[in-house]
């Protein structure tokens, strides 16, 4: 029995044209491996839009069109494995694992890490070959092709009736979320996310933030204000200009590249207006480079792009932006290094109970602390002067101020919350539930309870002052987690009883 995730959305009949079947073979080399899942991805995408330029151009098909995506398979007779310390790159027990992989090209150095890890850890080959699961139209298009615009006034009949559409029952988040039951028969997930899932977030990434995804890095500052985007294109240019640093390009949104010992982009396309949600992309050899993206206000814009940068499996993320502080005792200016969250967010319930804690990370935890100390030049005891690790409650109501101060000021004193804001808690449980190591380093901009609310002019001078070294804070943090070994930055704190192999 095929798996719901690998299901087909339509029937396959006799009519159905299709490109030749290509079989499962053996690799005990990454690489190979790798290579084949580009051959089959590359030939049935291109067999998809070929047959769509024909229809394009007037000649209909006259039986239904299909092509699948490429999978890797591993069977496992044993528990055991090669190296115990590993929090991926081994599959839970003895079994049948597969997933459908798609644009193998993206993701080329991911793959081959991770099934190598699989060949070396359990000492058999894994297979690569053709699944049963049909690419999309859509998604064959990686230049976010409108399809549906060519040519559909034209048709007697829907699309959907010639060529396999996305389908949203098989694009679910059940393997990430832990939910996911695997048919009898059926193959074990070997990575949180399908190529449906994946190609679906491709796509939306490129909506929201007008930036390919290949040039998203594995190191992501978030922000809520426009001020931090300002101050990380002005760093991101001196970066680039100093070799020292490694940095390469600089990209902006509408995919607009500056290379380094470029005075201005010299590929790309200036838009008129900005997207939702713009990326900025301070790059290096590997991903190793720091993106940024200012998501604006609200858990739902958090949730919205980490369920898509998601799958691109960065190695952390962190939340620099205002919050509200809870204590007399903080000044605006403050930091607020967050160690626990309140979740009042209420985007993520129905995939991660507010049960389920949210644990800080020591290892980001300590990049982000030498950060501040670096940065402030302060240290020891005296560092408690500019920054506070304590709790961070993140609401979903911004006017939170107007309602009876009694009952919000009595749950936030019960939590033991010093700060209040509307994203970090969903990136934070966002990170957590999709395996990315995480972080929150948030700047006290008013306190409410206080007296001290956020108006224009003193907002404007607190921006001035501040932003500036909150984002060197922030850079120098992810330069931190960068130079950390990635088995170290991936522990195993963030892995449930059964996992997938791939990280």
């Amino acid at each position: 029995m095929a798996d719901r995730w690998t299901q087909p959305p339509q029937a396959v009949s006799p009519e159905t044209e299709r490109p030749p079947a290509l079989p499962f073979e053996p690799f005990r080399d990454a690489g190979a491996a790798v290579e084949r899942l580009k051959q089959i991805f590359d030939r049935n995408t291109a067999f998809l839009r070929e047959r769509f330029a024909e229809l394009a151009g007037g000649s209909v098909p006259q039986v239904r069109v299909r092509a699948c995506y490429p999978e890797v398979r591993i069977t496992t007779l044993s528990h055991a494995r090669l190296d115990q310390r590993l929090s991926y790159g081994f599959v839970p027990g003895p079994g049948r694992h597969g997933i459908t992989v798609t644009r193998p090209d993206l993701f080329a150095s991911y793959l081959e890490e991770q099934i190598d890890l699989l060949i070396r850890n359990h000492g058999v080959p894994v297979e690569v070959g053709e699944s049963e699961t049909p690419i999309p139209l859509h998604f064959a298009f990686i230049d976010g092709t409108n399809v549906d615009g060519v040519h559909a006034l034209d048709l007697d009949r829907p699309l959907a009736d010639l060529f396999d559409v996305p389908d949203l029952a098989i694009m679910d988040d059940a393997i990430a979320n832990g939910t996911y039951e695997v048919p009898p028969g059926g193959l074990q997930p070997l990575a949180p996310f399908t190529a449906p899932r994946v190609d679906y977030s491709l796509q939306r990434l490129q909506h929201y933030s007008a930036t390919a995804p290949e040039h998203f890095q594995n190191y992501v500052l978030f922000t809520n204000y426009q001020f931090y985007v300002d101050e990380f294109c002005k760093a991101a240019r001196a970066l680039l200009a100093d070799e020292s640093h490694g940095y390469e390009s600089f990209v902006e949104p509408g995919n607009l590249v500056t290379r380094r010992g470029e005075s201005a982009p010299s590929s790309g396309t200036e838009l008129g207006r900005l997207p939702q949600m713009p990326a900025y992309h301070l790059t290096a050899a590997n991903g190793r480079g720091i993106t940024m993206v200012n998501i604006g206000v609200g858990p739902s814009n958090a949730k919205t792009i980490t369920d898509h940068i998601a799958v691109l499996r960065p190695h952390a993320w962190l939340m620099l932006g205002h919050c509200a502080g809870l204590r007399n005792t903080q000044k605006l200016g403050d930091y607020v290094l967050a160690h626990g969250y309140v979740r009042e967010d209420h985007v993520l319930d129905d995939d991660l109970p507010t049960w389920v804690p949210i644990p800080p990370l020591a290892e980001v935890q300590v990049a982000v602390e030498e950060a501040v100390a670096e940065v402030t030049g302060l240290e020891g005891y005296e560092l408690k002067r500019v920054m506070r690790t304590g709790t961070v409650a993140s609401i979903d109501n911004r006017n939170w101020e107007l309602r009876d101060h009694r009952e919000p000021v009595r749950r936030f004193s019960q939590s033991r919350a010093i700060a209040l804001d509307m994203e970090s808690a969903t990136i934070a449980a966002n990170g957590f539930r999709f395996r990315v190591p995480y972080g929150t380093l948030l700047c006290v901009s008013d306190k409410p309870l206080h007296g001290e609310l956020k108006l224009p002019g003193m907002a404007t001078e607190f921006y001035k002052r501040q932003v500036a070294q909150h984002l060197e804070i922030g850079i120098r943090a992810m330069e931190k987690l960068r130079a950390m070994p990635k088995e170290r930055l991936h522990s195993r704190k963030l892995r449930s009883f059964a996992e997938t192999a791939f990280q």
